[in-house]
């Protein structure tokens, strides 16, 4: 069969940049689904985005559908037909289902069938549809109408190419009848632009200064402020999504290094960084210690005969901005970062739960608390507490939102506060998301602890529990981070006491009633999604919960320990028996006996397990002091044989009722040993 390449290029105003990718790969997807649905064969394709246009290169397309034959059965003959020989409604139904006349059914088998060959449409008639599904099918929050017109789009549209082969595909698409010309640079090549042929498509653009190649742009971009960076003796910041905005917003990248008065490098950096990059699209210059450098690199749009002008209104531009964080950093340092709270007494942090102010106070007693804990000082713990908040009321903050934590690390510097206290304030948030950085202080980790647990215990206390995909208060996160920081940082902090220390400072403003128990499910089950995604399997998890560990410490270490054991040969054994055992002791009646009595065993292998268990006890209390769990349930698998001779000789429920309670002391015992660790029945 013979084929073509085919090309198609919706030109538009300027496409948004953050979502430009996005919408290029929707499209592609779009176009490729429509093929498939009309069986369409090609070799490769090939998506093209930039700020004026979104283009799409299939190579050597088929140019004829294929033929498809079609077969749909009836039903029964007996169902067609009365006793006369009469069609019936299900018969003419079928017909009508077909539409075709009942004497073109084929009526010679058991059911009644109708088989029809479609001829394949030429691949040009079926081109604009497809083309037209993809683009009404693009995931565009908002579409727009632009003049007169009912046609709807990201932005208006400008112009449209479709070639399949040397030919134009005679259609109409949003408002733009197709063509071969296309559009150059705005200012380069104002002109049209022939496409030659699909596969001349990127060469004839790039002539007219139009690089359509989006990852082409991104790499150019790349390279070239790393260069620059390079001869400006510094380091460029390039965030992957910065880099994918600016990719986005021009066709013909041009990297300039600009300058700014180093006077503003007394302002925190992470403000100058932050306003450079978000507002100016900018990418900013560190030194070797991590310093910023009073120079940044812009991309332009256009190969200016003088670049000095575009660099000089870059600066300009620039200025203004680094001026207003200078004037919010002076005016913050006027007064101690303490007296910020103040403000906060009249900022409201929940109607049901008081002030910002009043959960500073919640945190500072709770991380007071906590410190100690953990191996951290109670004292500082409060102290950055008691400060936590106080930089949301800044000057800073109130322009710059990304700076809250920052900023009080910053003032709490200037005011002569110790570092870990100062760090604290900036740490209280880590981790900001998931796998992200935590805090790398014990003042910063109780802190951090403190404000997501008072959210968790404030939140819950008043009935806001988190439904589906809403969580308002980023509960789950929290949780997670509670989670993470006290694993990761192997913090050892008994959460059951915490959160009831917690739940005590609220007072009436929430319902305790069974609160403590609710935060603490809420908590602990998070970690079972943690696991999974390590691809711990989740009776593992459950093993581990079915023992309500209170640290999360614990809780990870018996569960990294449970999952080694199941990779031993002993442990499906093991674990089949522990399932066994809990079943007869569950059955068991009155109470069993705390001690076993070897006088009433009858059996030589009662002797043996019960030898077996005594010095596997002796062996692992050393291992359990010291939390050793892998090397308990390694020491606990030599008791299989054992185990196994005791099942396959002795009758638990013998008619003798003190050897009957003597055997089910022994296997409490048993049992007891596993459950040290966790409850290993629920691994079988």
């Amino acid at each position: 069969m013979s084929a073509q390449d085919f090309l198609v290029e919706l030109g538009t105003e300027e496409l948004p940049p953050k979502t430009l990718v996005s919408l290029a790969d929707a499209f592609l997807a779009g176009i490729e689904k429509g093929l498939a649905g009309a069986g369409l064969t090609y070799s490769a394709k090939q998506v093209y985005a930039a700020p004026r246009r979104l283009a799409v290169l299939i190579t050597a397309l088929a140019t004829q559908q294929p033929d498809r034959s079609v077969n749909l059965d009836g039903p029964p003959r007996q169902a067609a037909f009365d006793a006369d020989g009469n069609p019936t409604q299900a018969a003419l139904g079928f017909a009508k289902k077909c539409g075709v006349d009942l004497s073109e059914i084929d009526q010679s088998g058991p059911k009644l069938r109708y088989s029809q060959t479609i001829l394949g449409k030429p691949t040009t008639s079926l081109l604009p549809t497809i083309v037209e599904d993809s683009l009404n099918d693009l995931p565009i929050a908002k579409r727009m109408r632009w003049g007169a017109r009912k046609e709807e789009f990201v932005r208006p549209t400008q112009w449209l190419v479709m070639l399949f082969g040397d030919q134009v595909v005679d259609c109409t698409i949003l408002a733009q009848s197709a063509g071969r010309h296309s559009r150059g640079h705005r200012f380069h090549h104002p002109q049209d632009v022939r496409i030659s042929s699909p596969a001349g498509y990127l060469s004839d653009l790039r002539a007219a200064h139009v690089l359509a190649d989006f990852n082409e742009r991104r790499q150019i971009i790349s390279k070239r402020v790393d260069e620059l960076a390079t001869q400006q003796e510094g380091t460029a910041i390039v965030p992957p999504s910065l880099l994918d905005e600016v990719a986005g917003l021009v066709e013909w990248p041009v990297p300039l290094v600009c300058s700014f008065e180093e006077r503003f490098l007394e302002v925190p950096q992470e403000a100058l960084i932050t306003t450079m990059q978000d507002n100016q699209k900018y990418f900013c210059l560190l030194d070797v210690d991590g310093k910023l450098l009073p120079r940044f690199i812009t991309v332009a749009n256009i190969e200016s005969k003088d670049p000095a002008q575009i660099i000089a209104g870059n600066e300009k531009v620039v200025r203004p901005r680094l001026t207003d964080a200078e004037f919010f950093f002076k005016q913050d340092k006027k007064q101690k970062l303490e007296t910020f709270n103040d403000r906060l007494k009249n900022v409201v942090f929940q109607a049901q739960l008081g002030s910002v102010f009043d959960k500073a106070e919640r945190v500072s007693k709770l991380a007071a608390y906590i410190a100690p804990r953990i191996g951290g000082d109670a004292q500082r713990a409060a102290r950055a507490g008691l400060l936590s908040k106080c930089d949301l009321s800044s000057e800073m903050v109130g322009e710059f939102p990304e700076m809250q934590g920052i900023a009080g690390y910053y003032y709490a510097k200037a005011d002569g506060e110790p570092e870990d206290v100062a760090l604290a304030l900036n740490e209280q948030y880590m981790p900001r998301g998931a796998g992200a950085e935590l805090p790398t202080t014990l003042t910063g980790a109780a802190v951090a602890i403190a404000d997501k647990l008072d959210t968790l215990v404030g939140i819950f206390g008043i009935g806001m529990l988190p439904t589906g995909s809403k969580d308002p208060y980023a509960l789950r996160r929290a949780a997670l981070g509670i989670l993470r920081i006290l694993i990761e940082k192997k913090l050892d902090l008994n959460l059951v006491e915490t959160v009831k220390f917690a739940v005590a400072q609220f007072g009436a403003k929430i319902k305790p009633a069974g609160l403590a128990e609710q935060v603490l499910d809420f908590i602990f089950d998070r970690l079972r999604a943690r696991y999974e995604d390590e691809g711990v399997d989740v009776a593992v998890y459950l093993s581990v919960r079915a023992l309500q560990p209170a640290s999360a410490l614990d809780f990870d270490q018996r569960v990294q320990a449970v999952q080694a054991f199941r990779k031993l040969p002993q442990a499906a054994a093991l674990a089949a028996v522990n399932k066994r055992v809990s079943n007869l002791l569950s059955k068991a009646e009155g109470s069993i006996a705390q001690t076993v009595e070897p006088k009433y065993f009858d059996n030589a292998n009662e002797f043996s397990l019960y030898s077996a268990i005594q010095q596997a006890d002796h062996a692992i209390q050393p291992m359990a002091a010291e939390r050793q769990y892998s090397e308990s349930l390694a020491r606990l698998a030599m008791l299989r044989e054992p185990v196994d001779a005791f099942f396959e000789a002795v009758m638990v429920n013998a008619e003798d009722a003190n050897v009957r309670a003597n055997r089910y002391a022994l296997l409490s015992r048993l049992r007891g040993l596993f459950l040290g660790v966790a409850d290993i029945s629920l691994l079988g």
